[in-house]
């Protein structure tokens, strides 16, 4: 019986989840659903053509709350959030997605319906592209920290201690800032950096 292309991305994910994004392979990926390579490589030519099909999956829920004619600053919040909810179901997740430029039904509806609302507020298609494209990135780059931190587990008294000690002696303005950049509170960490983004895109906006 041929392996269905759903099974091999569900597959795919539950690899990842268990060995991370270096230890998913075409190799192993092929052992765990008892395949011959070449049935795999049937549904994909290579690894990238997996995490292409492995990032649409991991954003086909993002942004289905939101019509058509939803107002640019709920939209730029809701998909942020559902992207950021995405990346972390699974370890590795943001990487997987950072690594690709998917062409898809999922990835371009996400896209169309940021890059639709900034349009309707006012920015020109090169400015709304641009400004989804930055929201992306920062959620993306954002969690890609967050779950590399927490992959390492928590920061070990002696490696808080040398920062606090070279801030001190050194860089005056780190030390009154350690203990916030030792903050674990990504939630809080993650709306501070939106609001940013919200207010940079507000001030883009033409004057109504």
């Amino acid at each position: 019986m041929r392996i269905q292309r759903e099974q091999v991305v569900a597959a795919a994910w539950a690899l990842l989840d268990e060995a991370g994004l270096e230890g998913l392979t075409m190799r192993v990926l092929a052992k765990a659903l008892s395949i011959q390579a070449p049935s795999l490589y049937w549904h994909f030519p290579g690894k990238q053509a997996l995490l292409d099909a492995m990032a649409d999956t991991l954003v086909q829920d993002v942004a289905r709350t939101l019509t058509a004619d939803s107002p640019w600053e709920p939209v730029v919040r809701t998909v942020a959030e559902d992207l950021r909810r995405a990346f972390l179901q699974h370890r590795d997740g943001a990487r997987v997605y950072a690594g690709t430029f998917v062409v898809s039904e999922h990835t371009l509806r996400v896209s169309d319906t940021v890059i639709g609302a900034l349009g309707r507020a006012g920015l020109k298609p090169q400015e709304a592209s641009w400004a989804a494209f930055t929201v992306l990135d920062y959620v993306l780059g954002f969690t890609i920290e967050e779950q590399g931190f927490t992959a390492q587990g928590e920061v070990t008294a002696e490696r808080a201690g040398a920062l606090r000690e070279l801030a001190r002696a050194r860089y005056p303005h780190a030390a009154g800032a350690v203990e916030a950049i030792l903050d674990r509170d990504f939630d809080r960490r993650f709306a501070f950096g939106l609001e940013l983004l919200v207010a940079g895109i507000r001030a883009r906006l033409p004057a109504r």
